[in-house]
């Protein structure tokens, strides 16, 4: 089912989720979250939604980016389902790139994210999932993972210069950021 993603200035998106204990992952109901999560995000053409988003409090999220028109530049993810998920930084390292966001419609911001980093979690069957991430997609994963801490991109954001409509962004600066976007692929692969 499709359900409705809340926006900026919903306290939803500020809530910070609970866990989810494992024993409760095939049930029903989190099954049917995840189902309502995939459908929503691939209806909207989001790279990743988290539980948060839909309003529902729980530490659940689904990425995949599959040549997504909102974000053409992106390397394509695989569907990930990923619950109670855990990130650990693997460099210091930072890069400064362009987000969005389908709870703060129409804006894209530069933030700071790890490009190389470690996930842990379960999958939609419970079992152990652990894996690296590293350059643009590795952003995406942080930017889901934020939301289920009550953050969206633009608390993150340094300078808030860089804001920008979809539009402009389009106009003035994705040019600019698909060239980046090519570099750190070169560098840290997808």
């Amino acid at each position: 089912m499709i359900r409705k993603i809340v926006q900026i200035g919903s306290p939803a998106l500020r809530q910070i989720a609970n866990a989810v204990a494992q024993s409760d992952i095939p049930s029903n109901n989190i099954q049917s979250l995840i189902d309502d999560l995939i459908e929503t995000m691939r209806d909207s053409n989001g790279a990743g939604l988290a539980a948060t988003q839909i309003a529902v409090p729980l530490r659940v999220c689904v990425i995949e980016v599959n040549k997504n028109p909102r974000y053409p530049y992106k390397p394509d993810i695989p569907l990930t389902v990923i619950i109670n998920p855990k990130i650990t930084f693997l460099t210091e390292e930072r890069i400064n790139v362009y987000e969005g966001c389908l709870s703060v419609p129409n804006l894209r911001g530069k933030v700071d994210r790890c490009p190389e980093i470690l996930v842990e979690g379960f999958d939609r069957e419970g079992r152990d999932l652990k894996f690296t991430s590293k350059g643009i997609s590795a952003g995406t994963f942080q930017h889901e993972f934020d939301h289920l801490d009550g953050l969206v991109f633009t608390d993150r954001m340094h300078d808030n210069s860089s804001l920008s409509t979809i539009d402009e962004f389009a106009l003035n600066h994705e040019d600019e950021f698909k060239r980046q976007v090519i570099n750190i692929v070169k560098t840290y692969g997808s």
